[in-house]
Parts: C-alpha cells; sequence; structure tokens
C-alpha cells in the first residue's frame, strides 16, 4: 500500500527526476507537473514521454503560460527597463513552483490522480529537485545551505513562505550533484537526460537583449550618452538594457584601460562608467524582504551576505530601516552590488532571509 501521491515539479532534467525516484522508493505514489509556458496542444516532450513510460511515473502538463507571463516574465521585462537587472528563477519558486503549482495539486490532487487511475490520497506535498536543506529553527520551517555547497540553491528559495514551506519537499537534501550524475551513469539514461542548462528556461539562448527587444522594440531606438563619474560624456550606449552592473565587454569606449560599468540611469538615459576600483561598494540597500529561519528582526544584526547566486557570503552588519528595508554594510566592500538582484542572508548554514537590491552606494534609489 503506497504511503499517498505527492507532486513533483518535473523539468526533464536529472534532478527533478532524481527527486521523483527518490520519494518511489519511500513507498510514495508519485505525479510529476510538467509546467508548459507554450502551447498546451503540443505532446509532452520526447524526454518527458521516455521518463514516463521508463519510471512508470505519469506526468501532467499544466498550462501555465498566463500565469507564467503575469508573474515572472512582465516583471522581468519591467525590471530591466528601470534599469534592474532582475533573477526570475527566484520570482519563478515563490510564485510558480511553490504558488501557482503547488496550489494547483492541493486543490485538482485528486482529479489529476483519477486520470491516472491512482488511487492513492493526494497528500498536500510539492517537491523539486533543488539542493537545500530543510530544517525547523526556533518553531519556524527553515532552510539550510546544502552540504554539497558547490550546488546549493537556497539563494534561490529564499522567498518562500512560511506555508511554502511547511507542503515543500526537498529530497536531494542527502545527495550531492555527483550522487545524481552517478545514478544516471550506472541506469544508462545519461545521453538521453543529457547536461542541465544554465540559461534562464523563457530565453534559452541567453541572448537577454534581443528577447527584450522583441518584447519592446522601441528599446532599439534608445541609444544614449556614456559617462565618466564626474559626468564627461565617452561614447554612446546602444541601450541600457545590454548592460549590467560589472560589465567589460561590449561598452565600445577605446582606452588604455578597461572601463566597467557603474550604474544604469534610465531616467536620463544614461550608462555610467569607471574604473575597477569604483565598483566597489561598502554598502547596499535591501527592499521586499521575506524571512525564512528568522522572525522580522527589530535590531541590528550579524550575517553573510550573497549578493548573487555564485557570490561567497560575506560577513556584515544588517540595520532595519523601515517596515520593508534593511540598510546592508559589508566589513569589507563588495564588487559590483547590483540593483535588481538579490541580497540573502545566512548564519552559518541557516538561510535567514533576503531581499531585492534596491541600491548600492550612499544615497536610496
Amino acid at each position: 500500500m503506497a504511503k499517498g501521491a505527492i507532486a513533483v515539479a518535473i523539468s526533464g532534467g536529472m534532478d527533478s527526476l532524481r527527486a521523483a525516484v527518490i520519494l518511489q522508493e519511500q513507498g510514495y505514489e508519485v505525479v510529476g507537473l510538467f509546467m508548459s509556458i507554450e502551447n498546451l496542444k503540443q505532446d509532452l516532450p520526447h524526454k518527458l514521454k521516455f521518463i514516463s513510460e521508463r519510471f512508470r511515473l505519469p506526468i501532467f502538463k499544466v498550462n501555465a503560460q498566463k500565469v507564467f507571463e503575469e508573474m515572472v516574465i512582465t516583471p522581468f521585462v519591467d525590471s530591466y527597463l528601470k534599469g534592474l537587472t532582475p533573477n526570475p528563477c527566484v520570482i519563478c519558486n515563490s510564485t510558480i513552483k511553490f504558488g501557482f503549482l503547488l496550489d494547483l495539486w492541493k486543490s485538482r490532487g485528486k482529479e489529476i490522480c483519477s486520470l491516472f487511475g491512482i488511487s492513492s490520497e493526494p497528500l498536500p506535498f510539492m517537491a523539486t529537485g533543488h539542493y537545500v536543506t530543510p530544517g525547523s529553527c526556533s518553531h519556524r520551517y527553515g532552510l539550510m545551505r546544502h552540504r554539497d555547497e558547490s550546488k546549493d540553491q537556497s539563494y534561490f528559495l529564499y522567498r518562500l513562505s512560511q506555508e511554502q514551506l511547511r507542503h515543500a519537499i526537498f529530497p536531494l537534501a542527502l545527495e550531492t550533484k555527483r550522487d545524481v550524475f552517478r545514478w544516471i551513469s550506472s541506469i544508462g539514461i545519461g545521453s538521453i537526460i543529457g547536461v542541465e542548462s544554465q540559461e534562464i528556461c523563457f530565453v534559452p539562448s541567453g541572448d537577454y537583449a534581443s528577447f527584450l527587444e522583441r518584447r519592446v522594440p522601441a528599446l532599439t531606438l534608445s541609444k544614449g550618452p556614456i559617462k565618466d563619474s564626474s559626468g564627461r560624456i565617452l561614447g554612446y550606449h546602444r541601450g541600457l538594457h545590454r548592460y549590467t552592473i560589472g560589465q567589460r565587454r561590449g561598452i565600445g569606449i577605446p582606452s588604455s584601460a578597461p572601463y566597467y560599468v557603474l550604474k544604469i540611469s534610465p531616467k536620463d538615459n544614461t550608462l555610467y562608467v569607471g574604473r575597477r576600483d569604483e565598483l566597489f561598494s561598502r554598502l547596499c540597500y535591501v527592499q521586499d524582504l521575506q524571512w525564512v529561519s528568522i522572525e522580522c528582526p527589530g535590531e541590528v544584526f550579524r550575517a553573510h551576505i550573497k549578493i548573487r547566486n555564485q557570490h561567497e557570503p560575506t560577513p556584515g552588519t544588517i540595520e532595519p530601516i523601515g517596515e520593508d528595508q534593511v540598510l546592508v554594510k559589508f566589513d569589507v566592500p563588495q564588487k559590483a552590488v547590483t540593483p535588481g538582484q538579490s541580497a540573502v542572508f545566512y548564519d552559518g548554514a541557516w538561510l535567514l532571509g533576503g531581499g531585492i537590491i534596491s541600491s548600492n552606494g550612499e544615497e536610496r534609489s
């Protein structure tokens, strides 16, 4: 007798597949939920058909085109138009995977199970193939960094609410990426599953500029000045959406020493550049906060801060300055602190919370 039915957000990659198989091995009936952001009339991709048949894993195709557009793509485009550099995966996890998909499973689990002849009671849990470790901390649902630090994905999950964490399962908490590679190789399907993509799912080519220009054709006409920090015009940019803080290549200004993007200013359609030593910030403002393993703090506290996924957490002080904003002061100035990206706070392995960087200098945005 199965323990019950659990949903897994399945992508066709090795991590979500391994998560599903682990749950099957633990005695659960597993239903894959495949989020389609394209034409729902299309059949399941060949890879998913293979997975479904090989592992006796029913996969339900979910039409997420409209909600994904509203919750992920539109905010992504809007952020770039404001001169920000967003991270859509952070938003997708909280609004789509553990938002839309989880809510769908909780409300339609019995119906979905019946489509596949599953008689087990659907349990209100959603699993994913994220590398993160769940835990409890001070009577809260918490998250910790994964022991495989090179693959830890806690940074992408800080926006999950306590209610979402209550229904979240992370089967890869005890497995490393190497473990998953070995498993895939041992059953001989590595060539079918393939190498995981590092690109954003709705911009598989990685060409963000072309994607944005297709969405907002006027961007192709948005040329403007490039200035140094003193306000001197050095040249002209091809549209602010083509640049991000810290960028060195593609600026197009001949110089004996390289220039880096320091600031993107949509207000005057100006790109500000400078030398490498001007890239470092000793503080930043962070807003739109979400607290995970701790309650919303009311006083200054110490933590380690990640300002991008590949950034090594660095020590600093976090000072609440309003209901939904903190001032982060780094012990050591950090390079290319980028508005629109997330700053995520840690105490050792514990994920405390995080928010969106709104400004990377002395003045609030």
